[in-house]
């Protein structure tokens, strides 16, 4: 009888191994009541409906792969092992067997792939590509970063304007980017998707700095021709402070570096960003210059978005080289591993951070009118 019971005692100590091993910690903790800002730090399993229709978006290369695994490794361990949410993986060629494979490994969340339609991954018919080959070398001569590169353009172009259109996409209404060989330096204990809805948050970001301007000579003239045919762009006057200290003549070039970003899709989606993003293209700024997303996206947000609607994930540890986003406080540091001296938002170049904070909450009356000429 005591042998009985002492095999029976040790198979149910296996089986909680087990389930330990299989699910983590994190099992017993799903219905957790902390609070993180009024959002409940609760688990969810990878095939359950979420609170919100989200999913990490990423565009990358077969290449990319091991640095893609880094990347992946970081996010599941910080913050996805507990919340799944899924991951939609696009390339502008399909995806080899291997990094499939690879990738599906790395999470128990769902996991799509995608190939980028060729029509958002090539030069448009307005665009002369004799002409763009020459800018590039110019480029090149200026010691641009990525002058001579054609795909980093397409790469520019396609966040710009098409990557909420893909297919896989529309059943999403917010997205979260991830890049290869980035890092996440500290616990995640809450959903973002979760607490942007709740607050009405458009976009976050983590780290704004100034463009190069040798990227970017003709794209605030641009900008200004489509707010002069279309004033009611700007739905945030405030936000044209952000972007210029010369009341929208010139524009300072602060940007939301968006190699991460958290965002609603209803941004780009809105008949009024399509709109905006057309005039750019048409002007052909993405392949004659090095027009970037980034800034792309950032001034969008300023004149479209009101302050509160935009948000400094402050307490995500976050590394791009060469930039760090490090909370301050001594209570957070207590789950990053980041260093706090090396925050960005202490560095003048990465300064764009403390001008939106300073910005009025409210938003200001009246309409924003700028001339077109040249910057």
């Amino acid at each position: 009888m005591a042998r009985g019971f002492l095999v029976l005692n040790l198979l149910v100590g296996l089986l909680l191994g087990l389930l330990y091993y299989e699910h983590g910690p994190q099992t017993a903790a799903k219905k957790s009541t902390e609070l993180v800002d009024g959002v409940e730090a609760a688990a969810y399993e990878p095939g359950a409906a979420k609170p919100t229709r989200a999913a990490f978006v990423v565009l990358v290369r077969n290449s990319d792969l091991r640095g893609m695994k880094q990347a992946m490794r970081q996010i599941e361990d910080r913050f996805n092992r507990r919340f799944n949410y899924p991951y939609v993986f696009l390339n502008d060629v399909p995806f080899t067997d291997e990094f499939m494979v690879e990738t599906r490994a790395m999470t128990r969340a769902n996991v799509s792939f995608g190939t980028i339609p060729h029509e958002h991954w090539s030069y448009p018919a307005w665009i002369n590509q004799t002409y763009a080959q020459e800018c590039r070398q110019r480029m090149h001569e200026q010691k641009v970063f990525y002058a001579l590169s054609e795909s980093y353009r397409h790469m520019c172009r396609f966040y710009s304007g098409f990557f909420f259109r893909h297919p896989l996409l529309q059943d999403l209404d917010y997205y979260w980017r991830i890049e290869p060989d980035v890092e996440y330096t500290c616990d995640i204990n809450y959903d973002p998707f979760l607490f942007m809805q709740r607050r009405g948050i458009k976009y976050g970001y983590t780290i704004a700095l100034h463009e190069y301007p040798e990227t970017i000579p003709t794209l605030w003239t641009t900008v200004k021709n489509h707010i002069a045919k279309h004033p009611e762009f700007v739905r945030h006057p405030a936000g044209m402070r952000w972007l210029s200290a010369t009341g929208g003549d010139t524009y300072n070039r602060c940007h939301f570096w968006s190699n991460f970003e958290i965002g609603s899709l209803e941004l780009f989606r809105s008949p009024e960003y399509q709109a905006y993003f057309e005039h750019l293209d048409r002007a052909g700024g993405f392949f004659y210059e090095r027009w970037g997303d980034a800034p792309v996206h950032a001034i969008a947000a300023a004149l479209m978005l009101q302050k509160h609607e935009v948000h400094w994930f402050q307490d995500i540890g976050y590394y791009h080289n060469p930039w760090h986003n490090c909370p301050q406080d001594a209570q957070s540091r207590l789950r990053c591993h980041c260093d706090p001296a090396k925050n960005a938002a202490s560095h003048y170049w990465a300064s764009c951070t403390h001008e939106w904070l300073d910005l009025p909450n409210a938003n200001t009356t009246g309409s924003f009118h700028t001339s077109a000429a040249h910057a």
